[in-house]
């Protein structure tokens, strides 16, 4: 079965970071590929492809980095699947029906046009429960949720390692 690579999960990790910086504050690849222990040459490419979606922009400069392009609010966990991976699909459909020893060589009969085949129509409504359910989380969401799990002391230590590493570059 298809499934989401490890570019999305590792987008949505490294986009909570961007998710309530300081003001004016930027954060550059290699600084968050060395804080979750992933390279930095992967990273950079998930990070091109979030930013020809529109999701992020970049800052040049000594101390430039990237930053969200709208709210946390307004990007769903469907924006970084599609902007990561593509256009997600479950099923391809082969139109195997028309195949069979049957209608070979004949006109399909005319049931046989009228719409997708059953299989299909249910892969079509499973692929649509899930994209609206990624659709329903945005990264708002998951900072929320991070937020209310772990223990202020742990995010308090993210923020200084981060505002370390910042201001020793």
């Amino acid at each position: 079965m298809a499934t989401l690579g490890k570019g999305v999960e590792y987008a949505l990790h490294c986009l909570l970071y961007l998710t309530d910086p300081a003001p004016g504050r930027t954060l550059a690849v290699g600084d968050i590929a060395r804080f979750q222990g992933v390279s930095e040459t992967y990273l950079a490419k998930i990070f091109t492809k979030l930013k020809k979606a529109g999701l992020v922009r970049a800052t040049l400069g000594a101390k430039g980095g990237y930053e969200l392009a709208k709210g946390a609010e307004r990007i769903t966990f469907w924006d970084v699947a599609v902007a990561v991976e593509g256009e997600v699909r479950l099923f391809e459909c082969w139109a195997i029906r028309e195949q069979s020893a049957i209608y070979r060589g004949k006109p399909k009969p005319d049931w046989g046009k009228r719409g997708p085949c059953t299989i299909h129509r249910v892969m079509m409504d499973v692929e649509a429960h899930i994209k609206a359910a990624l659709e329903a989380k945005t990264l708002a969401w998951l900072a929320q949720e991070v937020n209310r799990k772990v223990p202020t002391a742990e995010q308090e230590q993210v923020v200084r390692w981060f505002s370390g590493i910042i201001s020793s570059t």
